[in-house]
């Protein structure tokens, strides 16, 4: 490998740090530059709704790296610094001032952010939205001092920053426009159980609800809905995010809810890469491309993009999998399927208890699968079921008595 060549990668977050770390494994000698919007070292995002949103873990704890890593590596970490634009035919990215800095390779890690409420009162002091270590703290800080908390969306944000909240002894609503939540990431069914674990944490939830608007003078007061005003003195939205595809779009790459790479990560220019949230990657299990925005994906994508950067051959074509942490729940989910893109949910155990399995099937194939503190077998068999893509028998899924694989 020539120490000549120059690899780029554009995001620090979780799939761009273990980029970088996987080109210095695989023996790259070359000059590597990764770029972070953010002023902080590469640090991990799970705990921002989960362990350090809550106190449990101090905030050393979420970096990926300790800061001398990047110097001893030979990794130049260029944080607070943003990327304009990428143009291909020159083999540059332009930093925000004007900066341009040369590539051989290029990858593309830059991941999402939270989709924003078009309603009034945005702006007011006491909106939050979770992304970022900084909004983590931001909201840490409220919830120690109590009050009302409005949770709008009842997706894996919400409703880990809604079991947070309560922890802290926050009276908490949850305001969702479908009839359950989770509904788009888990269906109805499963949705359900969610709903009912936070009814027994006090939680409000005011489903089929949806918000009109925030209201205050300068600080927020009350989430305006189509069903009335819900009096707040601390409000997060959390209603999806949104891949940040712009470099790429503006430079005339494939962009259609994702950036278009083939199963080893590579766009159509051969020396551009796209890993994490923003790679919208062929899938020959689900015979369609699927974007992942889990963290699992990141971890996975990253060192995936660094060794195909590398020449290597590699193939991005793994079961899906996702984990919270809610209250006393412990849940694993793996796989993937559109809204209503399965015929049945098979549980397995107690449902009620919150200890059991579910299982999504499509005909007579288990598309998806989770657990809920099922931690004697975990998700590995649910992962392996998945893979196998045999016919299974519902009867035998739900049998207790009668083993997983």
């Amino acid at each position: 490998m020539s120490s000549e060549q120059t690899h780029v990668i554009v995001g620090a977050g979780m799939a761009g740090a273990k980029a970088a770390e996987t080109l210095r494994a695989e023996g790259f000698d070359g000059r590597i530059v990764l770029i972070g919007a953010e002023q902080e070292q590469p640090y991990d995002r799970p705990p921002l709704s989960k362990g350090y949103l809550q106190g449990e873990q101090d905030r050393d704890s979420v970096y990926l790296h300790p800061l001398n890593w990047y110097g001893d590596n030979h990794v130049e970490l260029l944080t607070g610094r943003r990327v304009s634009r990428l143009d291909r035919a020159a083999h540059e990215v332009e930093l925000a001032g004007g900066e341009r800095l040369g590539y051989t390779k290029l990858l593309l890690a830059t991941g999402s952010s939270p989709r924003r409420l078009k309603v009034e009162g945005n702006d007011l002091d006491g909106v939050h939205y979770l992304r970022r270590l900084e909004q983590s703290d931001d909201l840490r800080a409220a919830f120690a001092h109590g009050g009302r908390v409005v949770i709008v969306g009842a997706g894996w944000i919400g409703l880990e920053t809604a079991a947070a909240a309560r922890k802290a002894g926050c009276e908490v609503t949850v305001v969702e426009p479908l009839a359950q939540p989770l509904q788009n990431a888990l269906g109805p069914e499963m949705g359900a159980v969610f709903g009912e674990a936070h009814r027994r944490q006090g939680v409000d939830l005011r489903l089929g609800v949806g918000v009109t608007g925030f209201k205050g003078a300068g600080k927020v007061a009350a989430v305006g809905t189509d069903a009335g005003d819900i009096p707040a003195d601390i409000v997060v939205v959390g209603v999806g995010a949104r891949p940040n595809t712009e470099l790429a779009e503006d430079s005339g790459l494939t962009v259609d809810n994702g950036v278009h790479v083939d199963a080893a990560l590579r766009t159509e220019d051969p020396d551009v890469f796209a890993a994490g949230d923003i790679a919208k990657v062929p899938n020959s299990r689900y015979g369609q491309r699927i974007r992942v925005e889990h963290w699992q994906n990141a971890v996975d994508s990253g060192p995936l993009a660094a060794k195909s950067m590398l020449g290597q051959d590699v193939v991005h074509d793994d079961v899906p999998y996702f984990f919270t942490d809610q209250y006393t729940i412990g849940m694993e989910f793996a796989g993937w399927f559109a809204p209503g893109g399965y015929d049945r949910v098979v549980t397995r155990g107690d449902v009620d208890g919150l200890a059991f399995y579910a299982f999504w099937l499509a005909g007579d194939e288990v598309v998806a699968g989770m657990h809920l503190n099922q931690w004697d077998e975990g998700i590995a068999p649910v992962q392996e079921l998945i893979r196998s893509r045999k016919a299974v028998e519902p009867a035998r899924l739900a049998d207790t008595g009668s083993p997983l694989v």
